[in-house]
């Protein structure tokens, strides 16, 4: 009769079983803990308790600043040198105040923006501030030339402004004029 299959014993993998024999061994020790130490018991859960509400205040903390508007009430108002804009002649403008200061890397970061913007408005691509510049390539609705060439400006843009490979004038320049190129090639709705 035990010969059957129902009676062989095998045994199953478990493997989370480490965690659990873990938790079975500290409440274990905390119950010896306020059998033996009353007062250091009372003491640990007194700890324990304010870092759970620590936790919880950040949490919440985090959450509302995560949930507040930028130029909300109650939201923080930018540094006064900062700037917020959403308009493509912006962006080039930006750019070539960099370039004159020298700061050809960050002044490619705005063409790019620009162009980024540009492509919004002729509607082939959505804008978004939260996409990286390589997200671009992939939605961009270009034919397969101007896919190529804002391919070569995303790879040049990760280049000099991410990869730290020093940008001169003659690369900004090159950078700006394949970017005005990209709007040729943009793709009918």
């Amino acid at each position: 009769m035990f010969a059957r299959p129902e009676y062989h014993w095998v045994e199953r993998r478990q493997p989370l079983l480490w965690l659990t024999r873990l938790w079975y061994r500290a409440v274990d020790w905390i119950n010896s803990l306020a059998g033996d130490h009353p007062t250091a018991f009372t003491l640990l859960m007194a700890a324990l308790v304010v870092v759970l509400v620590v936790l919880l205040v950040h949490a919440g903390y985090v959450v509302s600043r995560m949930l507040r508007r930028p130029g909300g009430p109650g939201a923080e108002q930018p540094a006064s040198g900062a700037r917020f804009v959403l308009d493509a002649r912006s962006h080039l403008a930006r750019a070539e105040e960099l370039a004159r200061a020298g700061r050809y890397a960050e002044a490619l970061g705005h063409q790019f923006l620009a162009v980024v913007l540009q492509l919004e408005r002729a509607d082939a691509v959505r804008f978004n501030a939260s996409k990286t510049p390589a997200e671009y390539v992939g939605e961009v609705r270009l034919d397969d030339a101007g896919r190529t060439t804002f391919a070569a400006l995303v790879a040049s843009l990760y280049r000099h402004l991410f990869g730290a490979v020093p940008c001169d004038e003659v690369e900004y320049r090159d950078f700006g004029a394949t970017a005005q190129q990209v709007m040729r090639h943009v793709l009918p709705a």
